[in-house]
């Protein structure tokens, strides 16, 4: 079956220029690989320094969230898998597209956060950014308390979409793009 699917993949890979794509366990070695992979390829289209680092950092930060936020719930392989697109849009424009099974309830508030960043404007993504940086941390919390989050926030051009499907096993598939 899929390998009959295959061509219709690269032909719909080809239309929505779909750089790079990704669908299965994640680990710090493969985010690594696969990002020196994307800088090679971001490189090669010529793409300026500042839009090549941004993307290269999205990518980063998106998958890193993934990978910790599978370990943090011990997901087997299946359920911690990343689904990642990285595409271009015309000359300029590049999307990171990543996902995950989540549980619902992280799903419904990591929905909310998402939206109430996409509210903001520059100034007030950088006001938040800010003072979440100058915010005191729990030691024992690992992550940087939602910092990459509004990084994302604020090197993206356009506001963060994101979007959560209920599974039938009771949890969910939070999935987020961010535009560059």
């Amino acid at each position: 079956m899929l390998l009959q699917q295959l061509l219709s993949i690269r032909q719909e890979f080809n239309e929505k220029q779909i750089l790079l794509c990704f669908n299965g366990p994640i680990s710090r070695s493969l985010i690594e690989e696969i990002g020196t992979a994307l800088r090679n390829y971001l490189t090669e289209d010529q793409v300026g320094p500042s839009v090549s680092t941004d993307v290269f950092s999205i990518y980063i930060e998106l998958t890193q969230n993934i990978r910790h936020y599978s370990m943090a719930k011990s997901y087997a392989d299946l359920q911690g898998s990343a689904t990642v697109v990285v595409a271009r849009h015309g000359d300029a424009q590049y999307s990171v597209l990543a996902g995950n099974v989540i549980e619902r309830a992280d799903g419904a508030a990591l929905l909310e956060h998402v939206q109430a960043l996409a509210a903001m404007d520059k100034a007030e993504l950088k006001a938040a950014y800010k003072k979440q940086l100058r915010a005191p941390r729990d030691h024992q919390d690992s992550s940087g308390a939602g910092l990459g989050l509004l990084d994302v926030a604020r090197k993206s051009t356009e506001p963060l979409r994101c979007h959560l499907v209920e599974t039938p096993d009771g949890k969910a598939f939070f999935s987020l793009l961010a535009v560059v």
